[in-house]
Order: C-alpha cells, then sequence, then structure tokens
C-alpha cells in the first residue's frame, strides 16, 4: 500500500534537511579554504616583491573580492529560484563553486606568468562569491519551507552546520598537508591539493542534491499561479514590501560575521606573526570551533523553536560584546589555553547562538513568492558589508594602531552591539506560517515559537 502523504512527509523533510546541508558543507569549504591558505600562502605566491604588510593586506583583499559578488549572486540566483524553483539553482551554485575552487588549485603563480596570475585570483575568487551568493537562500528555503511547522530552526541549522563542517574540512585539509609535506612543501605546492579536492566533493553533492525534491511552498504558492500573475521582479516587490527587513538582516549579521572572520581567518596570521603562536595551532582552533558547531547550533536552534528567536540571538550577542577583549587579551599573554578558551567563547557562545536561528527568523521576514530574492540578497549584502573586508580591515586597524590590538577588539564588540540594537526592533509576534506546509503535515493552525 502506498504511503499517504502525512507519512511521506517526515522523508520529504529529512531529505530536504540532508541535501540543504550537504550543500552547504561543500560550498563553504570551497570559500573557507580561499581565506585559510590566502593568510599563509597568498600573499607570496601571488604578491610577491612587496612588503609583508602590504602582500597580507592584497591577499585579504581579494578574499573579501568574493564577499562583493556575493550581493550579485544573491540577486541572479534568487530571481531565478522564485522564478524556477529552490532546487535548479542549488544544483547551479554547488557546479559553479567547485569548478572554480578546482582551478584555484591549478592556477599558475605570479613567478610563472607574472600579473595575469593574481588577476586569474581575482576572477576565480570572484566566481566563488557568485556562487556562494546564490547558497544561502536557496538551501535555508528549501530546509525551513520543507520542516516541521514548530522546528523550523532545528531542521534548517543543517545549512549553517554545513558552515562548521566546511570550517573542519577546509582547515583539517590544510593542515594534514603541511604536515604531510611540511611548510616549505606546502608554500611551494601542497597548498593546491586542497582545491582540487573539492571536484569529488561536488560530484557528491550533485548527486544528493539532485535525489531532493522541490519545496512543496514553491509548487503550491508560486508554481501553481498562473505565469502572468507571477511577480516579474521578485526583489523589487521584496525591496517595496518589507524594505526595512534588508537593514535588518544586514545589522543582525554584523557580530556573527566579524567574530568569526577574526577567529578563524584574521587571527591566524597575526597570531602567528605577533605573538608567536604556531601555525598548526591556529589551524586546530579552526577544527576546534568547527567541531563544537557541529553540536551547538542545532541545541541553540532546538531551544529558539522552545523559547523564541529573539531571547537567543540576544543573549549571543550580548555575550559577544563582553567577550571581545578577553580574547585579545588571552592572544597576548601567549597562553594557548586561554586562548582556545575565549575562541570557544566568540565563536561556538555568541556566534552560534545568532546564527542558529537566522534561516526561520530572516526567510520568515519576506512572502514565498520572493522570499529567495529578499532573504537572499540581504543575507549577502550583510556578508559584502560585514564580512568579506574583516581580515581587511582587522589587519588596517593594526598597523593604525601601531601593531596593537585595541582598535580590532573595539571593531568586533562594536560588531555584536550593532547586532544585539537591530534584534531589539524585532516585533516579539508569533512568526507566520506556511499553509502549504502545514496541508503537508496534515496539520491547521500549528504555531510557532514566537520571535
Amino acid at each position: 500500500m502506498p504511503a499517504t502523504p502525512e507519512q511521506q512527509a517526515p522523508r520529504k523533510q529529512t531529505r530536504a534537511a540532508i541535501g540543504s546541508s550537504i550543500g552547504a558543507v561543500v560550498e563553504w569549504y570551497d570559500f573557507l579554504l580561499y581565506g585559510i591558505v590566502a593568510a599563509i600562502v597568498f600573499n607570496e605566491a601571488f604578491f610577491p616583491g612587496v612588503s609583508p604588510l602590504a602582500g597580507t593586506l592584497a591577499a585579504f583583499a581579494t578574499f573579501g573580492i568574493g564577499f562583493v559578488c556575493r550581493p550579485l549572486g544573491g540577486l541572479v540566483f534568487g530571481h531565478f529560484g522564485d522564478k524556477l524553483g529552490r532546487k535548479r539553482m542549488l544544483v547551479w551554485t554547488v557546479l559553479l563553486m567547485g569548478v572554480s575552487t578546482a582551478l584555484i588549485g591549478a592556477l599558475p603563480t605570479y613567478d610563472s606568468i607574472g600579473w595575469w596570475a593574481p588577476l586569474l585570483l581575482v576572477i576565480l575568487r570572484a566566481l566563488q562569491g557568485f556562487a556562494v551568493g546564490g547558497e544561502w537562500g536557496g538551501a535555508a528555503l528549501m530546509a525551513v519551507e520543507s520542516a516541521p511547522s514548530k522546528l523550523k530552526a532545528f531542521y534548517s541549522s543543517g545549512v549553517q552546520v554545513g558552515y562548521s563542517v566546511g570550517l573542519i574540512l577546509a582547515t583539517g585539509a590544510v593542515a594534514l598537508m603541511e604536515s604531510a609535506v611540511g611548510e616549505n612543501g606546502f608554500q611551494d605546492w601542497g597548498w593546491r591539493v586542497p582545491f582540487l579536492i573539492s571536484a569529488l566533493l561536488v560530484v557528491l553533492a550533485l548527486w544528493i542534491r539532485a535525489g531532493v525534491p522541490e519545496s512543496e511552498v514553491f509548487k503550491e504558492e508560486v508554481e501553481a499561479q498562473q505565469p502572468q500573475k507571477r511577480t516579474r521582479l521578485p526583489v523589487v516587490k521584496a525591496l517595496r514590501k518589507q524594505p526595512a527587513a534588508f537593514l535588518q538582516i544586514i545589522g543582525m549579521r554584523l557580530g556573527e560575521l566579524v567574530s568569526m572572520y577574526v577567529v578563524t581567518t584574521f587571527a591566524l596570521s597575526y597570531a602567528t606573526d605577533k605573538h608567536g603562536f604556531d601555525s598548526g595551532f591556529m589551524l586546530n582552533i579552526g577544527l576546534l570551533v568547527g567541531g563544537i558547531g557541529i553540536v551547538t547550533i542545532p541545541a541553540f536552534a532546538w531551544l529558539s523553536d522552545r523559547y523564541g528567536r529573539k531571547p537567543v540571538f540576544m543573549t549571543g550577542a550580548l555575550i559577544g560584546v563582553l567577550g571581545a577583549v578577553p580574547y585579545f587579551m588571552s592572544m597576548e599573554s601567549g597562553s594557548t589555553v586561554l586562548l582556545a578558551v575565549t575562541s570557544v567563547l566568540l565563536v561556538n557562545i555568541a556566534h552560534d547562538l545568532i546564527v542558529s536561528v537566522q534561516q526561520p527568523l530572516f526567510t520568515e521576514l519576506f512572502g514565498a513568492e520572493y522570499r529567495y530574492s529578499g532573504a537572499g540578497l540581504g543575507y549577502q549584502v550583510a556578508s559584502a558589508v560585514g564580512g568579506g573586508f574583516t581580515p581587511f580591515i582587522a589587519t588596517a586597524l593594526v598597523a593604525f594602531g601601531g601593531g596593537e590590538w585595541y582598535w580590532v577588539a573595539a571593531y568586533l564588540a562594536g560588531g555584536f552591539a550593532a547586532s544585539a540594537l537591530v534584534a531589539l526592533t524585532l516585533r516579539a509576534t508569533p512568526a507566520r506560517s506556511s499553509a502549504a506546509a502545514e496541508r503537508a503535515e496534515g496539520k491547521e493552525g500549528a504555531g510557532r515559537a514566537p520571535v
């Protein structure tokens, strides 16, 4: 006897959650790998002949280019995701990301082709940013729109867990290669291997995503509409209907973005050059926070489903404000234990509390027919504003402060404080419920946790 729609629903919900998270792992492995390698290799491989500071700034500037292109990816993939469906766009984003990353691994250095090397590096990094720009919106929507109405945050937390797993894989691949071939071998050729491995991960992600069904919300609320009644430019409608939502998303992401890229990218060069920490230890910090995030993000997401998005978010932002100065003081002390503890405090407590609620919190700010465009674009504009140039800005602030960390700590605390202030503007009302999602579960009027 064939399964009823009510019996099939849990299976579809699980497949959508897994498909979203696996694809996110591959996307973030590729994207974060660039930042890790840029901090320790690209300044010499692609920008030789300049001072160490200038080379590091140049490497981090190309890192930021990827973030500049993320809003464009959010706009383009969001438009077609609202028109053609979430699933198709998620296949294209992971394919484009994988090809770009593998090509970086095969790219000749400055010594071989001169200034063509950094130029091609910038182009490939831009393509990475364009691809990842369309990833979050589609993955978050696929998971949120398919999840049980009372567990939206928990089921969609895999999208953010994908970041943690991607960070583990990227950091682990770099650490393993550096250990296997030595520092000189890694600087010479070993750094290429983690990029080339991306091709295998892409094949896996494409296979998994091909078996994920399209979002029921899209099929019932958008695809079912007459073509002439569909929104021609979803992003325009999103801007017209919920203009404040874009600014809220940007503000609420500042603390999360600044903290992650200070701890996992900027500190990798600053702690080794300024305070003498071993690069291997700093890479292990990335492995540590990534591993813990696999547990903390779903746990915090479950708490937000039960007690509300806003209390969980605000707790994380305030902990981040209080943890900024102790983080840099532990670095100055030279204590590996203190640095590990404060890194966990900033990333796995403050940062993970914030990101655990983002999927339902951000996507539910917009209607179904323009949700991919609205939430995706707002999310990626925030990435460009608050994340892409964080390593560059932090490095410049160190130079401005005469080599000291005080201005960077203020920058970090300020990001969390801004996020907390914006979160206060959210109305504590029940989140909108999707009729299509509830019908898929065989329920009516199921409530959700309050904001």
